[in-house]
């Protein structure tokens, strides 16, 4: 009798399974992982279980180095099933299953965090830079065309990461020159001359309707090329026709519509991370590498390390936060101690820190304050370490907030940087401290925030509403 008891809740399990849209091939392993986690609590009836085991065996998993994103989830979803659509716990539903799920997003080969591990530098040769996804609007081209040209490729690798310039300014300008030459029929750039480039800015433009600052990148990304991997001089360009700049201004939310938002993130950690985009004026990869030691509670300030253009600046911490953010520490204080048992608590090192203090990586103070749930494997070094939450976790939860709260604005992590900049001058800070607090290397691009100053459409009354007073 315990047998088919036994039976008929499997076939209840594959049963919702199905209905989850899990198909036929992978609800074999969302039964074992089922059962492993039941294998796993022998001395406790499973509608005793509550919400802090589940969290405490899903914390047992993550430290897997072996365990991949989509088997993470899988994990996820079977224990989803089993509790909401089984055992019906009271907990279940509430339980945030979603959110941990999302969690369990890796970071790929050339994410701009690790894509500058330490040796890349030394191994020009090593094809990896060669071999990213396909693009949008690139369909393999890069791929195609570095096969053709593969020197050509390397060097301009080599010189970008010389500058230390980021691997997405990496990554575009290779592929602007793939284009380039696939433009000119596969041939040798060397051979081309300086007239061939403004025929292709000018065909971008014309042919493609491209924005401005799509065309500056490309002639940015050729200029450096010619000048720096054939050492020849390219500025005299000829006439070649430019894409309009259009003057946009940035999309800025009232104090009341910054309240609305956060009230609509439910996620504490998400909400703490949104919370510093906007009272700190936070960049979005700014708020994920946030590390331990960079937090000054002292001082009340945040170092920003390694900012854009490889700056380092310092912002105020708003008073607010201060116990938010202690609390946050403590927590990764607690995981950081628990992987130091099980034999982790690496994390990525910038530059060639790793060389110089090789035990660093172990360090507390070097730990993200907003680290990934799950411990994986570097896919550049092999190592095995706890890198920072993916930065469109919190993409996503800022958007669905918006939505929820029923912004008509078109609203993202940025935004909330554009918000701190305007408000910090309709409070009467001066324009050289908001650039300086934005890490602006030019006070011009700062300016675009003075509009709120301004108001031209605010001060003036319409006629409309003048009808009839007369």
């Amino acid at each position: 009798m315990k047998d088919e008891k036994i039976a008929r809740f499997w076939d209840n399990f594959i049963s919702k399974s199905k209905s989850h849209g899990i198909k036929d091939s992978a609800i074999r392993w969302h039964v074992k992982h089922a059962e492993r986690y039941i294998k796993a609590h022998p001395e406790s009836r499973l509608s005793d279980h509550l919400p802090e085991q589940v969290e405490a065996y899903l914390a047992d998993m993550a430290r897997n180095p072996r365990l991949k994103d989509w088997q993470y989830k899988q994990i996820i979803k079977s224990l989803q099933i089993l509790f909401v659509d089984l055992i019906h716990a009271d907990w279940a539903r509430d339980f945030p299953w979603d959110e941990r799920a999302e969690e369990a997003t890796g970071l790929s080969v050339d994410h701009a965090t690790i894509a500058r591990d330490s040796g890349m530098l030394q191994q020009p040769r090593d094809a990896q830079h060669l071999n990213y996804k396909k693009e949008r609007n690139t369909d393999g081209l890069l791929s195609k065309v570095s096969r053709i040209f593969p020197s050509y490729f390397e060097r301009l690798v080599v010189e970008i990461r010389m500058r230390q310039y980021s691997i997405r300014t990496e990554r575009a300008y290779s592929e602007w020159l793939a284009r380039f030459i696939s433009f000119n029929t596969m041939a040798d750039p060397a051979t081309l001359k300086p007239e061939s480039i403004a025929r292709y800015l000018e065909h971008l433009v014309v042919n493609r309707n491209v924005a401005s600052s799509t065309q500056s990148q490309a002639l940015s990304a050729l200029v450096f090329f010619y000048r720096h991997v054939l050492e020849k001089n390219v500025e005299d360009l000829g006439t070649f026709h430019h894409s309009k700049k259009p003057r946009r201004l940035p999309v800025v939310l009232s104090r009341g519509q910054v309240r609305q938002l956060f009230a609509y993130i439910e996620n504490d950690e998400r909400r703490l991370m949104a919370n510093l985009l906007y009272g700190c004026g936070l960049r979005l990869m700014e708020c994920v590498r946030l590390r331990v030691q960079d937090v000054d509670f002292d001082y009340q300030q945040i170092l920003v390390r390694n900012a854009k253009g490889g700056k380092d600046r310092v912002v105020p911490l708003p008073k607010k936060l201060i116990e938010p953010l202690k609390m946050k520490i403590e927590e990764v204080r607690v995981t950081h101690s628990k992987d130091i048992e099980k034999g982790f608590g690496q994390v990525f090192l910038p530059d060639a820190l790793s060389r110089k203090y090789p035990n660093a990586a172990r360090e507390f103070r070097w730990q993200y304050v907003f680290a990934a749930s799950t411990i994986s494997e570097d896919p550049r070094s092999g190592m095995v370490r706890r890198h920072h939450l993916h930065e469109s976790v919190l993409q996503k939860h800022v958007k669905k907030a918006a939505d929820k709260a029923g912004l008509t604005k078109k609203v993202n992590c940025h935004t909330l940087r554009h918000s701190f900049a305007t408000h910090l001058l309709e409070n009467g800070y001066d324009i050289r401290t908001v650039q300086e607090l934005l890490g602006h290397a030019d006070v011009s691009t700062t300016m675009i925030y003075t509009h709120v100053l301004n108001k031209p459409g605010v001060t003036v009354t319409s006629p409309f509403d003048m009808l009839g007073e007369e």
